[in-house]
């Protein structure tokens, strides 16, 4: 029997962690974890996994380190990154969305990127508007933030000079009903929902307001999710799909493997990667199209606590019922068992590929901006090996404490053994920032839930304060 390849985890000090080793139940290996402490640790991270002697290495990659991690992954030639630097390329900017979709000739709305400001500025003040303008390089859009409406040349010109953005990104303004957000499973639609803006406002993020459905989601909309799915050549993936208002298109707003997911959709994604990397040796998890509809129906605060849901595997014999009694309408007006049309979204095996499709020596243009000036100091460039360190969100509070700190408090709050449980899951910073920055994201952890997530923001005030008094 084949030996299985060794498993690591990739973290980042204070970034979410997107998997654990929970997510890969029955693994008979030891998984590994590896943690990159962002500027100047590639050398130390690359020997710690080479250490390690691991194969694979699995997790998410940010934008402000994306490039460190394209020259780490050159220095581990024998490690196979999952998902790839080259399905990651999408995660790093809106520019390399759109140069993504450019290339497979994937429809968005009409797109016209600047890195030289004089030639963005005039074509702004000749272009009809309304426009989109966002910011194309960053951490995260941090729920439409980022994404900005203008209406004029003026306005244009003092939100550039207020935000100091470059490139200049700018985007047709299309009116849509709603965007539909697909989430696949090695090209398989496991997850899809509508979100709708409120009324009289056009963004549909639901931290701005907009509300969310998971019923009757076109199929076309699928379709053309599985095609970028496919294109990306991603393990996991994600869309952002709108729907044309006025003429009914669908056109790709964002896609990426870095995605918000339920803890059991992370479960399917462990269950797949078993699969995949074990050569059929575990199997493939079985996720019938439109599971959502259903499980949609469940209140999202104990969607954030299931785990390994699974689902047989349809016969004539089994769930009969539910199968064959439901259908659905295409959008030419065609009926369709649901059965059938679950054949015809299979679960895929991705490609294993030795080259890279987008080398950062062509498609890095982040260096263009270094020269961009907005009539204030310049910034100086960074020293070290990443060009951007971890950038946190206006207004985030920084953690300041030390991290046998954390652990000390999450010891006395919770107690040694629920401590060290939670400490399996995400590390000590990790913990401390989110309380201080986004305490219901500590909701996803096994073992915290709302009780104890305010005991622990209670206690974290305190806590915090006694120990910033003592060491001024």
């Amino acid at each position: 029997m084949k030996k299985l390849p060794k498993i690591g985890l990739l973290y980042m000090d204070y970034v979410l962690r997107f998997f654990d080793r929970s997510n890969f139940r029955g693994w008979p290996d030891k998984i590994e974890t590896v943690t990159y402490h962002w500027k100047g640790d590639e050398e130390r991270f690359i020997k710690e996994v080479k250490k390690k002697k691991i194969d694979v290495l699995i997790g998410n990659i940010p934008a402000t380190a994306y490039e460190t991690f394209r020259k780490i992954a050159r220095e581990l030639p024998h490690v196979r990154f999952i998902p790839s630097l080259d399905a990651q390329f999408a995660n790093k900017s809106k520019e390399n969305v759109t140069r993504f979709c450019w290339k497979y000739d994937i429809p968005i709305p009409k797109t016209y990127i600047f890195y030289d400001k004089e030639e963005g500025m005039e074509f702004l003040k000749h272009t009809d508007y309304p426009k989109i303008i966002k910011r194309s390089y960053g951490p995260s859009n941090y729920g439409g933030y980022y994404v900005h409406k203008v209406d004029s040349y003026e306005e244009a010109k003092k939100l550039l000079e207020e935000k100091k953005y470059c490139p200049i990104y700018v985007q047709d303004f299309i009116p849509m009903s709603a965007d539909i957000r697909v989430m696949l499973i090695g090209h398989k639609p496991v997850c899809a929902f509508w979100r709708r803006p409120p009324e009289g406002h056009w963004l549909t993020n639901t931290s701005q307001g907009g509300s969310m459905d998971y019923q009757d989601v076109p199929e076309g909309v699928l379709e053309l999710a599985v095609k970028v799915s496919k294109a990306a050549n991603a393990e996991y993936w994600a869309c952002d799909i709108a729907v044309g208002k006025e003429d009914g298109k669908y056109r790709i707003l964002e896609c990426a493997t870095a995605f918000a997911a339920f803890p059991y959709i992370r479960d399917w994604i462990g269950q797949y990667l078993m699969w995949k990397l074990s050569h059929g040796r575990f199997p493939k998890p079985n996720i019938p199209l439109y599971n959502w509809e259903e499980l949609g129906k469940i209140d999202p605060s104990l969607l954030r606590t299931m785990r390994y849901i699974t689902f047989g595997r349809y016969t004539p014999s089994f769930d009969g019922e539910y199968f064959l009694n439901r259908q659905k309408m295409d959008e030419s007006g065609a009926v369709h068992p649901i059965w059938e049309l679950d054949e015809r979204f299979p679960m895929l095996n991705t490609e294993d590929r030795d080259y890279e499709e987008w080398p950062s020596e062509k498609w890095d243009f982040t260096k263009k901006c270094k020269n961009f000036w907005w009539g204030k100091k310049k910034k100086e460039p960074q020293e070290g090996g990443e060009e951007h360190t971890f950038i946190e969100p206006k207004d985030a509070e920084p953690v300041r404490l030390k991290e046998e700190e954390i652990i000390e408090f999450l010891e006395q709050t919770l107690g040694k053994k629920k401590a060290k449980k939670i400490l399996g899951q995400i590390d000590a910073f990790n913990i401390a920032y989110e309380l201080d920055n986004d305490p219901d994201a500590l909701l996803e952890i096994k073992g915290i839930k709302e009780k104890t997530l305010k005991k622990l923001l209670e206690a974290w005030q305190t806590f915090k304060k006694e120990k910033l008094e003592t060491s001024i």
